[in-house]
C-alpha cells in the first residue's frame, strides 16, 4: 500500500487566530501558575520536584482541546492518579525497568479504560514513576500525592477558570436537550436522517476510542442535516413567511383582555410588548391554562402563584399578563433562515415565534403553520426536479 507524505499529516482544523491564541495562552498561564504555586509550597531549597514532564501533555488537551473526552476533570485526576499508583507498584515488584515500563503502561491503560478516565499523559506519568531515577524512586507512593495529585489538582483548576472565562464551557457539556412531552417518542429531530441509535449501532460497529462525544457527533451532524436543508431550499428566511399585522399586548394587561384577544382574532398566541414595541415575552393559550384558575368571569390567579410571584418578585403580583407569560422569549430575524427554525420550533415545542428588527422591536411573527406550508410548497417545487432527473440516473447505473 502507498502511503504519500499527505496521508501522515493530519488535516489543519479549522481555527480562528482567536482561538490558536487563546490555547496557547492558556497552557501559559496553567503551567506557569502550576509551577509557581508549588515552589511557593515546597520552598526553593526543597528536593520535591515541582512539575513533571506528564503535565506538559496534559496542558495540551485542557487548553486546546478542552471538549475532549480526554480532556474532562474525571479524566486527568482519576487517569493520572491511576497511573501513578501502577507505576510505582510495578516499580517496586518488577526489578528490570524495561519490564516494569511495560506494565505499567499496559495495566494502567486497562485501569483508565474500564474506570472510564483514559488520558494520554497518564502513561507518560506511570513511565515516570517506573524510570524518572532516584528521587522518583525515593518518594515510593508519596509520587502520588506530590507531585501528581497536586499537580493535577492545580493544573485542571486554572483550566477550570481559563476556559469558562474565556467562553469555553469546561467542563464540556451540550446545551440541555428541550423538554419532551413527557412520553417515550424521542424528540422530531432524533426520529428524521441520521439517529442517535444509528450513531451508536456505527460506533460500536467501528469499534475504536474517537476523541469526540457521541452527543457532539450527533449535534455536528444534526448541523450539517440543517446547512444541506437551508442550502436545498433556497435560503427562505422569516421575513418571507411572517406574519406583519402582529396582535401584541402589553405586560400590565388584566387577564380577561388577553382572552378576548384570543377569541376575537382566533389565535393562540400574543407577543407581550412594552411601549417601544419591544418584545418581553408571549403569552399563550397554554400560559391562561396552566398558570391560572377559572370561574364564571374568567382566568385568575390562585393563591399558589399569587406567593410564587410575590417571593420571586418581592411584590404582589396585579394579575396581569405580566404575571403569566413566558420569558425571556425566544425570538428570531428577519433574515433567519427557516431551515433554523425547523430544529427551534420542533424540539422545543415551540408554536409561535416572535420576530424582530435590528432594534429589538417587533416585526412579525411566525407559526407552525407558516413553516408547513412554506415547507411544503418548497416540496411541491423540487418534486418535478427531482422526478426529472429520475431517468438520468437509472440509465447512468443501467449496466452496459
Amino acid at each position: 500500500m502507498r502511503v504519500s507524505l499527505r496521508h501522515l499529516i493530519p488535516e489543519a482544523a479549522s481555527l480562528s487566530p482567536r482561538e490558536r491564541l487563546r490555547s496557547a495562552g492558556g497552557a501559559l498561564i496553567g503551567i506557569l501558575a502550576t509551577g509557581l504555586i508549588c515552589r511557593a509550597a515546597l520552598g526553593s531549597d526543597s528536593t520535591l520536584p515541582i512539575l513533571i514532564a506528564p503535565m506538559g501533555a496534559s496542558a495540551v488537551l485542557l487548553f486546546a482541546v478542552p471538549a475532549s473526552p480526554l480532556a474532562q476533570p474525571w479524566s486527568i485526576i482519576g487517569g493520572n492518579l491511576i497511573a501513578a499508583l501502577v507505576g510505582v507498584t510495578l516499580a517496586l515488584l518488577v526489578p528490570d525497568p524495561t519490564a516494569a515500563a511495560a506494565l505499567a503502561i499496559s495495566v494502567a491503560i486497562a485501569l483508565m479504560m474500564a474506570l472510564r478516565c483514559l488520558h494520554p499523559p497518564s502513561g507518560a506519568v506511570a513511565l515516570t514513576a517506573v524510570l524518572g531515577g532516584a528521587p522518583i524512586r525515593d518518594l515510593g507512593y508519596g509520587f502520588v500525592l506530590w507531585p501528581v495529585t497536586a499537580n493535577s489538582l492545580l493544573l485542571l483548576g486554572v483550566a477550570l477558570l481559563f476556559n469558562n472565562l474565556t467562553g469555553r464551557a469546561y467542563p464540556h457539556v451540550l446545551p440541555k436537550a428541550p423538554a419532551g412531552h413527557g412520553t417515550r417518542d424521542p424528540l422530531p429531530s432524533a426520529r428524521a436522517g441520521i439517529t442517535a441509535s444509528d450513531l451508536d449501532a456505527v460506533l460500536k460497529d467501528y469499534d475504536q476510542i474517537l476523541d469526540v462525544r457521541r452527543t457532539d457527533l450527533e449535534a455536528i451532524i444534526l448541523q450539517a442535516q440543517i446547512r444541506s436543508y437551508r442550502r436545498r431550499s433556497g435560503q427562505a428566511t422569516c421575513g418571507e413567511i411572517m406574519s406583519r399585522d402582529v396582535i401584541a399586548i402589553g405586560p400590565e394587561a388584566p387577564l380577561h383582555e388577553a382572552l378576548q384577544l384570543l377569541r376575537r382574532h382566533h389565535i393562540k398566541a400574543l407577543p407581550v410588548t412594552d411601549e417601544r414595541a419591544r418584545v418581553l415575552g408571549i403569552v399563550t393559550q397554554t400560559d391562561l391554562l396552566d398558570k391560572t384558575l377559572w370561574d364564571r368571569a374568567g382566568p385568575r390567579l390562585g393563591t399558589k402563584r399569587r406567593l410564587h410571584l410575590t417571593l420571586a418578585r418581592g411584590r404582589a403580583p396585579h394579575g396581569c399578563v405580566e404575571d403569566i407569560m413566558t420569558a425571556p422569549v425566544t425570538t428570531a430575524r428577519p433574515e433567519t433562515p427557516i431551515a433554523d427554525l425547523v430544529l427551534w420550533m420542533s424540539d422545543a415545542g415551540l408554536h409561535h415565534l416572535p420576530v424582530v428588527g435590528p432594534d429589538d422591536k417587533l416585526v412579525g411573527i411566525v407559526s407552525q403553520t407558516d413553516l408547513l406550508a412554506e415547507l411544503l410548497a418548497d416540496a411541491a417545487q423540487n418534486a418535478p426536479a427531482a422526478r426529472s432527473a429520475l431517468p438520468v440516473a437509472v440509465e447512468i447505473a443501467a449496466p452496459v
